[in-house]
């Protein structure tokens, strides 16, 4: 009885389960304008906003040589102790599309 009631907390149901399951472990959020997020989840509410902690932040930016017309891809990492990141419908609504 006591497994199954373990299996029941653990079951994936709705997508906010899988963000449940999450807490205390690295995720990985990807933002608009190719910026990405790999942190620890600390907290989060219905609304999808979350805390991460011991964050690494990822920005690509893509820049096209005048002369060569070559692209020039930059990756800047940047380590940052806490981030609060807070969704809007619309990034609810496509997160939630690929689940």
């Amino acid at each position: 009885m006591a497994a199954a009631a373990a299996e029941e907390e653990i079951a994936v149901k709705e997508p906010l389960d899988l963000i449940r399951l999450s807490l205390d472990e690295r995720i990985y959020v990807k933002l608009r304008s190719d910026r990405e997020l790999r942190g620890k989840l600390h907290a989060y509410d219905q609304h999808l906003n979350m805390i991460l902690g011991d964050v690494e932040e990822i920005v690509t930016t893509i820049e096209i040589d005048d002369e060569t017309y070559e692209e020039i891809v930059r990756i800047q990492n940047i380590k940052l102790h806490m981030v609060v990141v807070k969704l809007t419908p619309m990034d609810i609504n496509r997160a939630l599309s690929y689940y």
